[in-house]
């Protein structure tokens, strides 16, 4: 049975720091993603890396440069570093993965994935 369950969220400051984890179970993945999810908004692509050599990484434009994601495929878990941290990334952040190698068109597209986690809650206050 295939489980993804994320953890390392929580309440921080503005300008802070968090590292979110996913320990996946049940196999290994092709590509694996972090998105999130704001009250009243719709889900959001925030970074993806597939498992090539190299770990290729895709960023969204709000998350390049203070967000990066990485994964330990001997542990099959994923990490999303998030650093300076706004009031506007407060949200659920969702793990997501499938068993294919994404091509660089599908990786930000959440109907692509397989397999989703139920999420860690992020709130950044002001």
């Amino acid at each position: 049975q295939v489980q993804l369950v994320e953890s390392g969220g929580g309440l921080v400051q503005s300008g802070d720091s968090l590292r979110l984890s996913c320990a996946a179970s049940g196999r290994t993945f092709g590509t694996m993603a972090w998105f999130r999810q704001a009250p009243g908004k719709e889900r959001e692509f925030v970074a993806a890396v597939r498992r090539t050599p190299g770990a290729s990484t895709y960023y969204a434009n709000f998350a390049q440069g203070r967000f990066t994601i990485s994964r330990d495929n001997a542990k099959n878990t994923l990490n999303l570093l998030m650093n300076s941290l706004k009031p506007e990334d407060t949200a659920v952040y969702v793990c997501a993965a499938r068993t294919v190698i994404s091509t660089t068109s599908a990786i930000r597209t959440g109907p692509a994935y397989d397999y989703w986690g139920q999420g860690t809650q992020v709130t950044v206050s002001s």
